[in-house]
């Protein structure tokens, strides 16, 4: 059967508060899903998006439809950006670490994706929307620790 995962990310400051929302459908059952972090950037968000929803699923092999408003993830997967970026080890290559991430899960499943216009009224994609900007406006927000580290590891060198 057929599951739907429609995701969203949100930043607030792009690097600033941030979050993410993802709902998976399939036949009767749905989840939802959304964290924040007080650090991150809009493309981390819609990213981790996509790989909570992935790692929610339980069944290998499962069919899922990918449905997102982030040409930065669809563009990366579907034009094959991705597979050149692993092949040059990520060179200059930004989030690393949650692409490597998104790999290591993606090859567990069958997943195609669907490019949509954001903000544009589609049910599933506000929801993600509301999910996300809500989870970067909580009090408690997680740390993202591998873009903190990046960020700082740049600042060591700036003058």
């Amino acid at each position: 059967m057929l599951i739907y995962l429609y995701t969203d990310g949100a930043a607030k400051g792009n690097p600033g508060r941030g979050g993410y929302g993802a709902i998976l459908k399939s036949g009767p059952h749905m989840k939802e899903l959304s964290e924040g972090f007080r650090l991150t950037t809009n493309n981390r968000m819609e990213l981790l998006a996509v790989i909570k929803g992935l790692e929610a699923i339980k069944t290998k092999n499962s069919e899922v439809l990918v449905v997102s408003d982030s040409k930065y993830v669809v563009e990366a997967v579907e034009k094959g950006w991705l597979w050149n970026w692993i092949k040059i080890g990520f060179k200059n290559k930004k989030n690393k670490d949650l692409w490597i991430r998104f790999v290591n899960i993606y090859r567990q499943h069958k997943v195609r994706f669907q490019w949509i216009k954001g903000h544009n009224g589609h049910a599933e994609n506000e929801r993600c929307d509301q999910l996300a900007v809500a989870a970067a406006e909580q009090k408690d927000l997680l740390i993202d620790q591998a873009y903190e580290d990046e960020k700082n590891s740049d600042q060591l060198f700036d003058s």
